[in-house]
């Protein structure tokens, strides 16, 4: 496997990166954004972060419900503008109350 630098990451206009965020099975669970205070924090406590869009603050999962999420993996896209987060869930991922956020199918 091939490893990219931090630095290397295209992070948008708005200076954040989509995170899609996925258990151990496989499933996803999440798609989120981090900047790159988020991404580091993520490396370096091992417990995922991300950037709250709709409150414009960096967020650590599960600091209010308990819902954490454990990060045994992060990956970067063939273009290096999207992380992917393996995680090890513990309770629901989704605000919601769901498992996963992607729990309902399009008509």
């Amino acid at each position: 496997m091939d490893w990219v630098d931090q630095q290397e990451i295209k992070f948008n206009e708005r200076g954040l990166v989509p995170v899609v965020t996925q258990d151990e099975s496989g499933e996803v669970l999440m798609l989120a954004y981090a900047d790159k205070e988020a991404l580091r924090l993520t490396l370096q406590t091992g417990k995922a972060h991300y950037f709250s869009r709709s409150r414009q603050k960096l967020w650590l999962k599960g600091e209010t419900s308990g819902n954490t999420q454990e990060v045994q993996e992060v990956l970067v896209d063939c273009d290096q503008d999207a992380v992917l987060y393996r995680v090890k869930q513990k309770g629901m991922a989704c605000h919601t109350g769901n498992r996963s956020c992607f729990y309902r199918k399009l008509k």
